[in-house]
């Protein structure tokens, strides 16, 4: 998709791909950090993955001014759009932050910035491993 097509996608859409994008860049780090239990790769996933944890690290972003201003759009895209799904154990307020993290990862991905996407993985493993 070039860029004018991927800024129609709502930001649903793109958290949807975003979600699925960071998840498999975050499984690649723990597979070369060594670890290759399943068990032990799924818990150590989730501390990167969750809801809760994409929220704090979208705080971060926000806080650190590390979006460009068409990421921040993107991030606020998919941050207040309507969804008629919530989390299990995540408050709304989070949960929209969080999908507004998916929103700008799959901005990246359907543009086909890996570098950029690479950058914000790295950025969220500092920010979980300093949490931890």
């Amino acid at each position: 998709m070039d860029k004018k097509d991927v800024k129609l996608l709502n930001g649903l859409a793109l958290a949807y791909i975003g979600d699925s994008a960071y998840e498999n860049l975050i499984r690649h780090y723990l597979i070369e950090t060594g670890q290759t239990r399943p068990n032990q790769l799924h818990r150590a996933a989730t501390k990167y993955v969750s809801g809760a944890a994409q929220a704090e690290i979208a705080k971060g972003l926000l806080e650190d001014e590390w979006f460009t201003a068409e990421e921040l759009d993107i991030y606020k895209r998919g941050r207040n759009a309507k969804s008629y799904t919530k989390a299990k154990n995540l408050d709304v307020t989070s949960y929209r932050v969080a999908t507004g993290f998916e929103a700008v990862a799959g901005y990246l991905e359907m543009l086909g910035q890996a570098d950029r996407l690479a950058e914000l993985v790295e950025y969220s493993i500092k920010k979980i491993e300093e949490s931890l």
